[in-house]
């Protein structure tokens, strides 16, 4: 076990909606919480999983697709939830994070815990800039990555088995 907490924003700045999870890091750089790596990808499993290498507890923000969606709804999966998910196109990249937990399990490159944190995105076109609804999701979606992370500190501070299952 490293004591690693690692915190991956998900997206494309050039895709509208697509760009909250990088805005989520970008919101935590400005208060950095303590002893965790802060991350921004494209979302290609190759990069995610070379970003959590060593990683005990990852943290993900992302924006999804939804059918027939709420924008700015947030939502806290564990990876078997988000596998169950990726069976149907839920992301607006190319391979979603079920494609890439498949890869790590394959490769025994998961880490110890994984908890996604998704808000439901309206615009996915080109353009910069997020819409109404997320924007105004965008503090409770820090929050919760926040919260998170906090809880995995704990966990680690605690050596309890981990942050527990996420709500």
């Amino acid at each position: 076990m490293t004591g690693r907490v690692v915190v991956i924003g998900v997206g494309n700045a050039f895709r509208r909606d697509d760009g909250a999870g990088l805005a989520v890091i970008r919101a935590l750089r400005a208060r950095p919480p303590r002893h965790t790596v802060l991350a921004e990808s494209d979302g290609e499993p190759g990069r995610m999983l070379d970003l959590w290498d060593g990683g005990d507890f990852v943290v993900v923000a992302d924006a999804v697709h939804t059918h027939p969606g709420c924008p700015g709804r947030l939502h806290t999966l564990s990876v078997q939830r988000t596998a169950e998910i990726a069976k149907r196109p839920a992301s607006s990249h190319a391979l979603g994070l079920g494609e890439t937990f498949a890869l790590a399990a394959a490769l025994g490159r998961m880490p110890r815990e994984v908890t996604v944190h998704a808000v439901e995105g309206d615009d996915f076109g080109l353009g910069r800039g997020l819409s109404a609804p997320v924007t105004t999701a965008l503090p409770g979606l820090v929050a919760r990555v926040v919260e998170s992370v906090g809880r995995a500190h704990a966990g680690l501070a605690g050596g309890a088995d981990g942050p527990g299952p996420p709500r």
